[in-house]
């Protein structure tokens, strides 16, 4: 593996253990499309540090886990500023 390949795998890793930061934030931070940080976050991260791995794999399934509700909070959010939606 690209030394350049390795340090983007393990400064995302970090980026999402510190921040608890989504796939998605993560890709924006590093300019990257989403199908790289999980490649690197699922695929080459193991390979490289089984530690990280587990710590990265508990903040993305806390991620998945809360997903439906930050939709939920977007789509109400979005109504509620273009006037859509009264209460």
């Amino acid at each position: 593996m690209y030394s350049c390949i390795k340090d983007r795998v393990l400064a995302v890793a970090d980026f999402v253990i510190e921040t608890g930061s989504t796939v998605r934030q993560a890709a924006c931070r590093f300019g990257v499309g989403k199908s790289t940080v999980h490649k690197d976050l699922s695929f080459r991260l193991p390979h490289i540090d089984s530690e990280r791995y587990s710590k990265v794999m508990d903040v993305l399934h806390c991620n998945l886990s809360q997903r439906h509700l930050r939709g939920g909070e977007a789509t109400k959010n979005k109504y509620k500023n273009s006037g859509a939606l009264s209460h």
